[in-house]
């Protein structure tokens, strides 16, 4: 148990210190400027400071801390991907993830529940078997189950033949886990903060200061915002939906499109489903909180806009799939539906590390599992701009893959469609 909570309870005042401090005034210049103040931004900067010493460090949104996709997910954690780059990658975040609550001195609600992804075809049967060996080959806890065991494991799902596709198995994923997204986001601000990192909210980049470097390349020196402009000597930029937004500023392209992702959650229940269950062949995936809500998402929509409202098409489609999963909820009403926007790679892998531009570094292209990559975007995005060297880590997500035809392809470890 995190010792805040236990102070928090034995405390007869149940005082709450202030997370941030005031709002400041922007400085003239800062060692490395964050545009982002989501998980991934935060993250870096919390980073910066306990690893590296690093806290002359401004993180700027456009908005409030946790406003975009870091507070419109559905707060899935995992590792069992398909690529041996993803899952290393993931396994490390997971790791970071179990430790978080005893480094912030908060309780982020971490709960391992265990993460199926069903199979409804023999095609999705052979391909659990893969994840399921790319897992185990690096350590990671993961095997297919089929449905026998399936039915002993999940029974409330429906395992009835008379539907449009039959549940045959699952790749069973122990270390699944769900976590409160709010609270990471703001772990890593008050930690960050704390540290004498600034944070700025309500403060919109409006572009960048870009100077001839050695040679013929060109190099960052400045970010110019709404509340003026900044001498920055690294820049990287943490902006989830507006990657492609915030590239163009800086004057270079990013493969990716950005498309809204829908989610809702339902009034609270009794508790009933302690498992995270996926069907990408129904474009579902369902937990249920700590609160007893069913947390629902589905499918990205099916055009790129950058919106993040909500559709009755989507409310539609998704309801119709999870009463053949789960029939028994017809009568359960939902409490609420948002979206957020995701932006999505041709192979649906991230893009990571140096850009054209000196000095200027990216974090983008999650589409629908940037949250579960919080810690390890953050621990990595901050060695690479202490040490100014790519970490191996993140090294195969570079920019430049797609120019070397260099994909990671992780379409088939999404587990929703897109």
């Amino acid at each position: 148990m995190p010792f805040g909570l236990l102070k928090f309870g034995l405390n007869k005042g149940h005082p709450v210190p202030r997370a941030l401090p005031a709002e400041s005034d922007l400085k003239d210049s800062y060692d490395i400027v964050i545009v982002g103040g989501g998980g991934h931004g935060l993250a870096t900067a919390y980073y910066l400071a306990v690893d590296h010493g690093i806290t002359n460090v401004a993180v700027l949104d456009k908005g409030y801390i946790g406003g975009g996709n870091t507070g419109r997910n559905t707060a899935i954690i995992r590792s069992n991907y398909l690529t041996p780059e993803g899952v290393k990658f993931y396994d490390e975040s997971v790791t970071l993830y179990k430790d978080l609550a005893n480094d912030f001195d908060m309780n982020i609600m971490y709960s391992e529940r265990g993460h199926y992804t069903l199979a409804h075809t023999d095609s999705a049967i052979r391909t659990m078997r893969w994840r399921a060996e790319v897992n185990k080959h690096f350590g990671i806890e993961s095997e297919l189950v089929l449905r026998d065991e399936l039915m002993r494991m999940v029974p409330q799902l429906n395992y009835s033949d008379e539907v449009r596709y039959p549940i045959m198995g699952a790749l069973y994923h122990a270390p699944g886990a769900i976590a409160r997204h709010d609270a990471v986001a703001w772990g890593y601000a008050a930690g960050a903060a704390m540290r004498s990192v600034h944070i700025h909210q309500n403060t919109e980049v409006h572009g960048f200061e870009i100077t001839k470097a050695n040679g013929s390349g060109q190099r960052v020196t400045g970010v110019k915002t709404n509340r003026g402009t900044i001498k920055a000597g690294k820049v990287i930029q943490c902006v989830a939906g507006m990657s492609g937004v915030v590239s163009d500023m800086a004057g270079f392209k990013l493969p990716l499109k950005t498309i809204p992702l829908q989610a809702c959650v339902s009034q609270p229940q009794k508790p009933f489903l302690d498992a995270i269950v996926v069907s990408g062949s129904l474009h579902v995936y369902v937990s249920q909180s700590s609160r007893g809500e069913l947390v629902m998402g589905g499918s990205t929509d099916p055009y790129g806009v950058y919106m993040t409202r909500s559709s009755l098409d989507f409310k539609e489609g998704l309801m119709m799939h999870m009463l053949e999963l789960l029939p028994f909820i017809g009568e359960v009403k939902l409490l609420r539906q948002w979206a957020g926007m995701t932006d999505m790679t041709p192979d649906f892998a991230p893009i990571m590390g140096e850009t054209p531009i000196d000095n200027y570094y990216v974090d983008a292209g999650w589409g629908t599992w940037g949250f579960k990559a919080t810690p390890v975007c953050g621990k990595r995005n901050a060695e690479m701009l202490a040490t100014g060297k790519v970490p191996d880590t993140i090294a195969p997500f570079a920019l430049q893959r797609f120019h070397d035809f260099k994909l990671v392809g992780e379409k088939g470890a999404a587990s929703v469609g897109h």
